[in-house]
Parts: C-alpha cells; sequence; structure tokens
C-alpha cells in the first residue's frame, strides 16, 4: 500500500517541527499569512488539529497546545478561536493561491476562515 508520506523539506526534524511551529503560532497570532505552496499544505492540518483541540478548554489542552505553539498563540488559540469555531465541524484554514512570480516559487495566502 503507499500511505501517506510526510514532506521533510530537506530539513531534520527539529528544523521540521520548528518551522511548523512558527508557521503555526503565526497564522494563529495574525490569522493570515503568505508562504510557499509546501509551508502551507503541511501547516494546514496542524493547526485544524490544535483549533480543534482548543474547542474543549481545560488544563490539559492547554499544555498540549502549549508544546506545539507559543505562549500567545497557545492563550489567543484557547480564548478567542476555539469559541469562535465551536460549532463548526471543520475547515478552519483557507489556502489561496497568489500569481506565481518569475522565479517560479508558487505563494500561497493560508488565512483562518471567518
Amino acid at each position: 500500500m503507499r500511505h501517506q508520506k510526510k514532506k521533510k523539506f530537506g530539513k531534520n526534524i527539529d528544523h521540521r517541527r520548528k518551522l511548523l511551529r512558527t508557521l503555526a503560532s503565526s497564522l494563529v497570532l495574525y490569522e493570515r499569512m503568505e508562504t510557499t505552496y509546501a509551508n502551507a499544505r503541511a501547516v494546514r492540518p496542524y493547526v485544524e488539529k490544535l483549533i480543534t483541540k482548543a474547542k474543549t478548554p481545560t488544563l490539559h489542552v492547554r499544555r498540549q497546545l502549549l508544546v506545539d505553539l507559543t505562549r500567545n498563540a497557545t492563550a489567543k488559540t484557547l480564548e478567542v478561536l476555539g469559541p469562535k469555531y465551536m460549532t463548526r465541524p471543520g475547515g478552519y484554514v483557507r489556502l489561496t493561491k497568489l500569481n506565481n512570480p518569475k522565479d517560479g516559487l508558487s505563494r500561497v495566502v493560508v488565512e483562518l476562515v471567518e
């Protein structure tokens, strides 16, 4: 069987974790960011799982989110985003492709759905 393969981005595991953590924290804090298509595809399920966890605001969930996000992003996720998306079953992140620049690197706007 061909199972889903994880993207490695040419980085070791620690660098990948740090990359996902900073991308997710930026997305939570600013609710919109511009990045590459590969990074956007990697951060989308990461953030959606964190927002789903934040729907139940307990101490255990706060500690789990602190592992994956910065302190300010964790607070915003629990206090703002969790209650905001309480009735929504999923699909909190939207990817919108931008025009391709001359260097061929595809750019994407990643934003939280209203």
